[in-house]
């Protein structure tokens, strides 16, 4: 397979995306044709489609290593297994990953496109574009087996207001939107139940720090954009 597109993304690592496309609707990014697939004429006609299907590879997990059958689903609270086949984990015998995002603009010019909701890391590699059509793709009664047995309930996000003024003004008001529904999706490991204990995830360049007790997450701080 060839890579025919990069993603751009405000995650400049795995920590805090959101473990599904469509979780965070208002996150934005990029996906930049490349190399012979950078021609407008491969873009052409996908502007009437509001939402697209990708192909990507996990870049950011290790290679290598013997088949394991069985994962174990944050959903499930990172203790019961089941087979690979069964989940939506990032570890998989072929590294791809699936994600349907919003398309917001296509830019025939720069063959970029501009889309929203994903749930990709900053340089990620897209070997396929396909446009979403709802008759065929959309099946909103169907099962999801350990997904509708176990609900998932959504943190309470604490931003100080004077450090709320600071991630604004970098982020823009869109922005510190999509970062506080980012964080209240919970973007610990299943594991991490220590009040205590500080998480930094890394968001449009910024290193942002919290702390979670109970159900409520409270940014402590936001190096690197602001401690220049």
């Amino acid at each position: 397979m060839e890579v025919v597109a990069i993603f751009h993304s405000p995650f400049g690592s795995k920590f805090g995306i959101p473990r599904q496309s469509g979780l965070v609707d208002s996150l934005p990014g990029e996906l930049r044709l490349e190399g012979r697939f950078r021609s407008p004429d491969a873009l052409r006609g996908l502007e009437k489609f509001d939402y697209v299907w990708l192909i990507w590879g996990f870049s950011a997990n290790e290679t290598g290593g013997e088949f394991k059958a069985t994962v174990r689903p944050p959903r499930l609270g990172g203790n019961e297994r089941v087979g690979v086949f069964a989940s939506r984990s990032p570890f998989r015998p072929n590294g791809l990953g699936l994600s349907c995002v919003r398309l917001a603009k296509v830019d025939f010019e720069r063959c970029v496109l501009h889309v929203s909701g994903a749930d990709l890391m900053d340089g990620t590699p897209v070997y396929d574009i396909k446009p979403y059509v709802p008759y065929c793709d959309s099946h909103p009664d169907a099962a999801a087996g350990f997904v509708d047995e176990n609900s998932w309930t959504e943190l309470e996000v604490v931003v100080p207001e004077a450090l709320a003024s600071q991630l604004e003004a970098a982020f823009g008001v869109s922005g510190l939107s999509a970062l506080r529904q980012v964080l209240a999706l919970d973007p610990r490991p299943r594991a991490a139940g220590d009040p205590s204990k500080v998480f930094a995830m890394s968001f449009m360049g910024c290193d942002v720090r919290f702390r979670v007790e109970g159900n409520v997450l409270t940014v402590l701080d936001a190096c690197q954009v602001f401690c220049k």
